[in-house]
């Protein structure tokens, strides 16, 4: 017998294979989430060739999806509580289908940014919606596990997505190569998306809508049948009345609750802003949206580089799993913290590493940094560590934290702020590094390490450990208590 999560009513809840097949089900949002944000990958330097692109216009083609991304997360919510969750999902699904099918066939530069951002429509759409049905449908003591589905299916889109772009790549000879029907692989890989996207339309025709929102649309009869056959709910009538309580709270919520008098809003809110931020800020989306260019940069061949990138795909599947495993366990701080120490060090390697680069002439007005032994291997190696530091810690524990750091009465508005922020920090990350690049790689990664080390320092300082609590016992003054005990 579990604890139901306002503590006063017994739950007992049974797991059965038709919550996790949902779950799964509902998790392919974030396996698209994971293709579309990755997938520009092994594509960038073919279209940078074809539509003539300099760095700055490049580097906005690759981050363009980000601006959807935001827009997308922001109002997926309220149209969540209006229309359903599954309707979401199926306009999720369309939205990636359309922006697969439009990347692909772009005639040029701005209509691919175009068919780009109503792809991030549908990430943003999907990073929201997917981790907030399943947390509605699964029973209180397996949501964690459950929950996780999310990370594991984002990174493992981004793995298909860079190991699509390899095989593309490769069975064409080259990413502008032609491939089938007169188009290029590089289109072929934007294009490939639309598997994935019709298939999780199709499941998600077939989920079950959400209990809370058939609660708050009034239809308890369904509300009790997903409860008791998905959910695995035995006392549905307690459960329900618990549901109605949590939604008259809710309806108390606004925006306007997350003001406070530092700069204008919580503590609190601040933390997870800059919790988003600096997951952000340590240039992660670099290395998942222009590492093949990267590794080309350290003496390796297209070919070679896009399975490189495909190695360090499932690198990162692997830490996320470890990190599933330990975070229960270790904590959220002591792993964020080890986590700042690996990428600072990795980070700082790489910075190094780059400064020993030879700039040559690209022949179309460009330059590339090129490496040779043993820098080359250094920062190989320095970049798969960073990718391990960061999977096994900050990647998932980011989202745990921002699930669990906000009071009941201001989350579901302190979440839409920091993932919005997570985008905008994404997209200023993605836009700047070509340009970065151009002024040299050392800058770029030194600013990176830069910022893994006072990453380190926030997290010292401010942020709290929420192992074994109760999300009843969050509240505003966490992050108080938090100096207090640094102190």
């Amino acid at each position: 017998m579990s604890v139901s999560e306002h503590g006063d009513t017994p739950a007992v809840s049974r797991l059965n294979a038709r919550i996790i097949g949902i779950c799964i089900a509902a998790a392919v949002g974030g396996f698209l989430f994971g293709f579309d944000t990755a997938v520009i990958n092994g594509a960038v330097d073919a279209l940078a060739g074809e539509f003539d692109l300099g760095a700055g216009l490049k580097g906005f083609a690759v981050s363009s999806a980000l601006i959807g991304c935001a827009i997308g997360a922001w109002f997926a919510g309220p149209v969540a509580n209006r229309l359903g969750r599954v309707p979401v999902m199926l306009i999720a699904a369309a939205l990636f289908l359309v922006s697969a099918i439009g990347s692909g066939l772009a005639f040029g530069v701005f209509d691919l940014i175009i068919w780009r951002v109503i792809g991030g429509f549908g990430v943003g759409a999907a990073s929201v919606i997917a981790p907030a049905y399943i947390a509605e449908v699964s029973p209180a003591r397996v949501r964690g596990r459950l929950g996780s589905l999310q990370q594991l299916a984002i990174v493992t889109g981004i793995f298909v997505a860079l190991l699509s772009d390899a095989l593309l790549a490769n069975t064409a000879g080259g990413a502008a190569e032609e491939l089938w029907f007169g188009q290029a692989a590089w289109r072929w890989m934007f294009m490939a998306e639309a598997i994935p996207a019709v298939l999780y339309g199709v499941f998600a025709l077939r989920l079950p809508e959400s209990p809370r929102f058939l609660v708050a649309r009034g239809e308890y009869d369904r509300a009790s049948a997903v409860l008791h056959d998905f959910t695995g709910v035995v006392e549905v009538n307690l459960k329900i009345e618990e549901i109605k309580k949590t939604l008259n709270q809710e309806k108390k919520e606004s925006l306007s609750d997350l003001r406070g008098h530092r700069l204008g809003l919580k503590p609190i809110v601040w933390v997870g802003i800059l919790l988003s931020v600096f997951q952000q800020f340590v240039g992660i989306n670099v290395i998942f949206y222009y590492s093949t260019t990267l590794w080309r940069s350290v003496g390796f061949g297209e070919s070679d580089a896009l399975t490189i990138t495909v190695i360090t795909s499932v690198t990162n599947i692997l830490v996320t799993i470890v990190a599933i495993l330990l975070v229960d366990r270790v904590g959220r701080r002591p792993m964020l913290l080890v986590g700042s120490v690996g990428m600072a060090l990795s980070l700082g390697l790489m910075a190094v590493a780059f400064s020993f680069a030879t700039i040559v002439d690209a022949g179309d007005g460009t330059t590339t940094a090129e490496l040779t032994a043993p820098w080359s291997t250094v920062a190989l190696v320095a970049a798969n560590v960073f990718v391990v530091a960061f999977g096994a810690t900050w990647g998932p524990l980011v989202w745990v934290l921002l699930g669990e750091i906000f009071p009941n009465s201001i989350r579901a508005g302190a979440l839409a702020v920091a993932a919005a922020a997570q985008w905008a920090a994404n997209f200023l990350v993605s836009t700047t590094f070509p340009a970065l690049a151009d002024v040299g790689l050392t800058l770029a990664y030194g600013i990176y390490a830069m910022m893994a080390v006072l990453s380190f320092f926030f997290v010292w300082f401010k942020i709290p450990e929420t192992k074994g609590r109760e999300l009843e016992d969050m509240d505003e003054n966490l992050v108080v208590r938090r100096r207090i005990q640094a102190t």
